[in-house]
């Protein structure tokens, strides 16, 4: 495979295909995108940083003699956002005089690196990782890698840039209000945010450290689902780190099963006068329909308010933490937009904090019950892209508009994917989010990937969409399980499900391999269902879910001989349910006839 190809492909699958050809070494690849990038730079103004070849030497020389089986991310380019430290290169956080050398990289750069991954350089962004739009920056705005006259979108503008121009795989950026979302959206990417703590954000200049989110930009979702697997890790450096349940590991990406999904009413919806956008979304709409879901329209004015304290609460005062001494010993340091944005922060008393951490968790219990009903809800990812000359006349009203569908996801503790969904007239790429409870991150990699593979966009750099069904299915924090008896709807313990917070999935019937027994004893009178390889039948079943979390309390409550195992239904598929150990058979009754344990009751009650 030859440099040009890859050029043109950096996926992740690419990349590695292109080394396993034994044509192409990841030295030859990175000098070339180093000098693609030096050639972009003055035009984008995406690196702050470009390594050189004698910086870029120690990642070569380490790749040496390695194979690349041991190494998942072998020679892969990478670009990270300049809030985010890598080792002996300056971090900056797009201002100068804020400037440090670092002695140790950030852990996810350090987690990277050991994988075999090569940074590229470190990327322009808006000022302390303030700001939507990527021209808040002393280095230099960024326009858009489509259209010029369009901004990047930021704060992790550069990192966006370095994607959509194809000089690195994949880029680090930042999100607290949208960063990692909004400029995805702008250029044609998948921007994953994950939920908070999941990828460890020591080494990460903070802007809100208690909301801060390192993020990623690529091309596809599954190649951000790889990542997130790879990454996703409990950092003793961070004290904001948090453990990835095991539901959200890389093996619950996979195709989705039917869903529900919420869709904000119309009165919540705001596209600022943009006449595509209601079509654009409407679009997105029926092609989750046609994927499997079901819409649930949903009262997204909790989540809007609950994003309107991100900028008008307290948390700007998180944000002068960082920038506020800076700006006191030298304000020209800083520019002064963001000046505009941190200066109310001294006024911030500490009664005001607490009473908007009150009605912050207020609102978030509101929430929290609207996203129980639905397994993810799907949004604009912005209403209208704005002109750079709109938001050079008005900065923080522009702003302000791209974070309308972002700001509160962090304030929530919400994972969120952006992903594109179609293009608009003039060629500006539009995406919507779909957002979700908290670890239910490679759920919503396995929508946006089913999105993409439906409408089979061009990728970035004009690739064809075509992308592969993954081979399992999607999973989330929640867990199926097939009732047969007891624990039917409007039976004794059906109770022990919805008391776990369970839902009814569907009644169907398993697979013509079983046999059902009304087991001797009682109260309460249970059924035995057990897999026969011979005259066996198709017996009545419900399928709830509950939140996995509360699995194993329901599993240690079951007392013998049933218990949990596989049972397959009659679509084939196989889920977690009731079965029945065969001593336990012993003094039953053969209802197999009935062909389920209601039909047994209804039985009896008629006799």
């Amino acid at each position: 495979m030859s440099l040009e190809i890859t050029l043109s492909d950096l996926r992740l699958e690419s990349v590695r295909a292109a080394y396993q050809s034994g044509n192409l070494t990841p030295r030859e690849l990175i000098l070339a995108l180093r000098e693609k990038a030096a050639a972009l730079n003055p035009e984008y103004h995406l690196f702050i940083y470009l390594l050189d070849p004698t910086e870029l030497e120690p990642y070569f020389a380490a790749l040496e003699g390695r194979d690349i089986n041991d190494l998942p991310l072998y020679g892969v380019p990478f670009s990270i956002k300049d809030n985010i430290d890598l080792v002996g290169i300056p971090t900056t956080a797009a201002c100068v005089a804020y400037t440090y050398e670092p002695e140790r990289s950030a852990t996810i750069v350090e987690q990277l690196i050991a994988l075999g991954a090569i940074p590229l350089g470190k990327t322009n962004l808006d000022q302390f990782a303030t700001g939507l739009n990527g021209s808040r920056s002393p280095f230099g705005a960024c326009p858009n890698s489509v259209l010029k006259e369009y901004p990047s979108g930021g704060s992790s503008s550069g990192s966006s840039l370095a994607v959509a121009l194809g000089v690195s795989s994949f880029a680090l950026g930042t999100d607290t209000a949208g960063s990692g979302r909004v400029p995805a959206a702008l250029n044609n990417l998948l921007g994953m945010k994950a939920s908070k703590g999941l990828i460890s954000t020591a080494g990460v200049v903070p802007a809100c450290r208690t909301l801060d989110c390192v993020t990623t930009f690529t091309a596809t979702a599954r190649e951000a689902s790889q990542l997130l697997g790879l990454v996703a890790k409990l950092d003793p450096r961070d004290e904001y780190s948090r453990s990835n349940p095991s539901w959200n590991d890389a093996s619950a990406f996979g195709a989705p099963r039917p869903f529900r999904f919420g869709v904000p009413r119309a009165q919540d919806l705001e596209y600022f006068g943009c006449p595509q956008g209601p079509l654009l979304f409407g679009d997105a709409i029926d092609r989750l329909t046609a994927m499997g879901g079901e819409a649930v329209t949903i009262d997204l004015s909790p989540f809007l308010e609950a994003a309107g304290l991100l900028y008008n609460g307290p948390w700007v005062a998180e944000r002068y933490s960082v920038a506020g001494e800076l700006m006191q010993s030298n304000p020209e340091a800083v520019l002064p937009v963001i000046r505009a944005v941190l200066g109310k922060a001294p006024l911030v008393t500490g009664v005001e904090t607490f009473k908007a951490q009150y009605r912050l968790q207020a609102l978030k219990a509101v929430c929290d019950r609207v996203m129980d009903g639905v397994d993810f809800v799907v949004t604009p990812s912005i209403g209208r892209p704005v002109t750079s000359a709109e938001l050079q006349a008005e900065p923080v009203l522009r702003n302000s508009e791209l974070g309308y569908y972002t700001n509160f996801v962090n304030l929530l503790d919400y994972a969120a994917v952006a992903v594109p969904s179609a293009f608009m007239d003039n060629g500006m790429p539009w995406g919507v989010t779909v957002f979700g409870r908290v670890f239910t991150d490679q759920y919503l990699l396995s929508i946006a990937d089913a999105l993409q593979r439906h409408t089979e966009l061009p990728l970035i750099g004009g690739l064809a969409g075509q992308l592969a069904k993954p081979a399992g299915s999607a999973r989330n924090d929640m867990a199926r399980i097939v009732v047969c008896g007891a624990h039917l709807d409007g039976l004794p313990l059906n109770w022990q499900l919805k008391q776990r917070g369970a839902r009814l999935v569907e009644a169907t019937q398993s697979s013509s391999d079983y046999q059902l027994y009304a087991l001797a004893g009682g109260p309460p009178f249970r059924p035995g269902m057990v897999r026969v390889e011979q005259d066996g039948v198709a017996i009545a079943v419900e399928v709830w879910e509950l939140p996995s979390r509360e699995l194993g309390s329901f599993l240690t409550g079951i007392p013998a001989p049933l218990g949990l195992g596989k049972v397959q239904l009659a679509d084939g598929s196989w889920e977690c349910g009731f079965i029945c150990e065969p001593y336990g058979l012993a003094g039953a009754t053969n209802i197999s006839h009935l062909g389920g344990w209601r039909a047994y009751l209804n039985a009896g009650a008629n006799k």
